[in-house]
């Protein structure tokens, strides 16, 4: 097993994780089993969600895959008592499932004259179920899970529930209206969850990645020969260290930080941004 960024024991801590068949998320199931938590790795794609949960169990860990649609709360209660069967009493909750959809992005960042005629999806062309699946999945599917979760935590001291916003909560992004309003309800969801909660032993804060590399946005950053795209200069050029982060250790480190019940025991309702100083950039 890899030694943890930080010093972080979660040993017999039962640990649930959303979204856990994709790129972050995976990355933070890790973590967490390398701290020595059980890991319930849940995601709508089975395959994916076991793919990684084999990768841990290969290192020594102990982890579980389950199906679960966040949007289907009937689901998420029943996979939530599964997980309490296998595993025990939740300890920690990462609301990671959450995305954006094609249907709710518009082709251009600023909207020109003849636009609404042109061969164009522009901001009049938004599809309204695309833009209710964006909010849902973000938004919908963090309430529903902490809601089959949080059942198992209220009344026992240390419990944590970590939710993933964006940058798009600080200042929307072009082209995607409906995941920076979605981030940005995430973002308020996790102040309001942390006060609801306070005085019940749950912690809940929430992490804002900035610009990481990865699999799922390869082609938005880089063209086929490598180069990168116009997207990735601006994207840069707005971040004051000049880079993109890593997602193994400088997500990493901020998730076991925020879920350390002894270095972060007096932190609650706060969005960290792990964004390379994006967010404190005016651009001048």
């Amino acid at each position: 097993m890899e030694q943890n960024v930080i010093n972080t024991n979660l040993t017999g801590k039962v640990a649930a994780v959303t979204g856990a068949g994709g790129v972050l998320c995976s990355a933070f199931a890790k973590v967490l089993a390398r701290a020595g938590a059980k890991v319930a790795l849940l995601d709508l794609n089975l395959e994916a969600a076991e793919k990684f949960a084999s990768e841990i169990a290969a290192e020594g860990g102990v982890a579980k895959a389950y199906q679960c649609n966040v949007l289907d709360k009937d689901m998420c209660y029943a996979v939530a008592d599964q997980v309490l069967a296998d595993f025990g009493p939740c300890d920690i909750l990462i609301n990671g499932a959450g995305g954006n959809n094609p249907r709710a992005t518009t082709d251009k960042e600023y909207y020109e004259a003849g636009d609404i005629d042109a061969e164009v999806k522009s901001f009049f062309d938004l599809d309204k179920s695309g833009v209710e699946f964006v909010f849902n999945l973000n938004f919908i599917g963090s309430l529903i899970p902490t809601q089959a979760f949080a059942r198992q935590m209220v009344g026992r001291e240390g419990c944590n529930i970590l939710n993933i916003s964006s940058m798009n909560a600080y200042r929307p992004l072009t082209k995607i209206p409906a995941y920076s309003g979605a981030k940005a309800a995430v973002t308020n969801f996790t102040q309001w969850l942390a006060v609801h909660f306070a005085k019940t032993g749950i912690r809940v804060n929430a992490i804002a990645p900035g610009f990481f590399s990865t699999k799922q946005n390869a082609a938005l950053l880089w063209n086929p020969d490598g180069t990168p795209t116009a997207r990735t200069g601006k994207i840069l050029a707005a971040t004051p260290m000049g880079r993109f982060g890593d997602t193994e250790k400088e997500l990493a480190g901020a998730v076991l930080f925020l879920l350390n019940n002894e270095a972060a025991s007096f932190i609650t309702g706060v969005c960290l941004p792990i964004d390379g100083g994006f967010s404190a950039y005016s651009g001048v």
